[in-house]
């Protein structure tokens, strides 16, 4: 089933390794696709549909310099993904402390039983 929410657009993109390869690959500056097709065994109709799913999950723009296509990062995709991250991260993290604090009690309690 593909991929119908923002966040899923983005970890679906990103669940391929090409596609983040070419992430990291995109710097600050845009970079031309013939370019960065250079870098891949593969076709560049091949690179423009890893570029197109990275485009309809806001984490790429393409634009056209003169008769040059070129690509660069857009960093709001990868925004809600870190909000979304951050988010789980401190749930999990304070529910590892009520296991911790739970865990700690029923060894007092057991230690308290054996004395």
């Amino acid at each position: 089933m593909p991929a119908t929410d923002d966040l899923s657009r983005v970890f679906a993109a990103l669940a391929d390794p090409t596609r983040r390869d070419i992430l990291s690959r995109l710097g600050d500056e845009p970079i031309t696709v013939g370019a960065l097709a250079a870098h891949y065994p593969v076709s560049r109709p091949a690179i423009s549909q890893h570029l197109s799913v990275l485009e309809k999950a806001g984490l790429v723009s393409r634009t056209v310099n003169a008769q040059w296509r070129e690509v660069r990062v857009s960093e709001t995709g990868l925004d809600e993904v870190g909000q979304w991250i951050a988010t789980q991260r401190a749930e999990w993290s304070e529910r590892f402390g009520f296991l911790d604090q739970h865990l700690r009690a029923k060894r007092a309690a057991r230690n308290g039983e054996q004395q």
